[in-house]
């Protein structure tokens, strides 16, 4: 691996309000019954509230297991996302084949808690049935330059996953520049991520067009680097079809088709699935 050092990058002035101006631009070309589903396919089914139970988790379980009964011929969810104490009792009423089950960890939303605690949290997040887990990055050791710290870390966490996937939140609203937000792509990716995402959804401002598209565009270059595929997932804030298909259009614009699925592309959302719902059947929905 390249020096951290050498994870810089400088952003012309207007650059990014430009590029996502020329994604927009496409934007009326992928609004279609396709990417409606598709962008529903590619959702991580979120509850992170301090007041969720056991029923919680287990009606979002039920839920999404009796999705295709209720709406035959539409594809499901990609993912059910809790916090860790709500794994198992996902994982016992889950009963829909290619739906995962994510998990926060880490000491998620604030990752400040110890490296040691953070592993431990992990570990046992997955050994109680977690097949992806998110974390965040140190965000105060990042801000302070301390990138080593928060490589090894996330490479630690990584190694905790063992066979499930880790997604690393930048939290992009703290990061606020371009530069910041592909330094820490790039950290993230070398480290061990299998996807990067933008945001906890727990600060303001959340995820933006402006931090997919420098994301993504990292995604490319380390992609093109190492040939190795980062999955991009966007959350917090992203409730209504358009926001949706919007990122989708991101993704597809900057990285291609072979992005364009649930295994390289995620959304985090709790809102966005009766929206998307009512968008594809004509009428109002609230399943979940």
């Amino acid at each position: 691996m390249k020096s951290i050092n050498g994870f810089d990058r400088k952003f012309a002035d207007e650059e990014v309000k430009q590029a996502i101006e020329n994604v927009l631009n496409k934007y009326a070309d992928n609004r279609n019954d396709e990417t409606l589903e598709l962008a529903f396919s590619c959702i991580d089914l979120t509850t992170l509230n301090s007041t969720d139970t056991e029923a919680r988790g287990k009606q979002f379980a039920d839920n999404v297991s009796n999705f295709k009964e209720q709406f035959p011929g539409l594809a499901n969810v990609g993912a059910i996302c809790v916090y860790p104490k709500l794994v198992p009792v996902v994982r016992e009423n889950l009963k829909a084949e290619g739906v995962n089950i994510a998990a926060v960890s880490a000491g998620f939303p604030s990752s400040m808690t110890f490296a040691d605690v953070k592993v431990m949290e992990t570990k046992k997040t997955v050994e109680v049935g977690a097949d992806e887990i998110d974390i965040v990055i140190s965000i105060g050791d990042f801000l302070a330059g301390n990138y080593e710290f928060v490589f090894d870390e996330i490479k630690q966490l990584k190694d905790a996953c063992g066979n499930a996937h880790l997604k690393v939140i930048l939290e992009t609203g703290a990061l606020k520049t371009p530069e910041a937000i592909w330094k820490a792509s790039l950290i993230a990716m070398h480290a061990g991520a299998d996807f990067i995402k933008t945001s906890t959804g727990k600060m303001d401002p959340a995820a933006t067009l402006e931090a997919a598209w420098v994301m993504t565009t990292a995604i490319k270059h380390f992609h093109e680097e190492t040939g190795r595929k980062v999955g991009f997932k966007p959350a917090g804030g992203i409730s209504t079809a358009d926001e949706a298909l919007q990122y989708l259009t991101v993704v597809k614009e900057v990285l291609g088709e072979e992005w364009m699925n649930n295994k390289l592309f995620r959304i985090g959302a709790s809102r966005l699935a009766n929206n998307l719902l009512t968008e594809m059947v004509g009428e109002e929905v609230k399943y979940f």
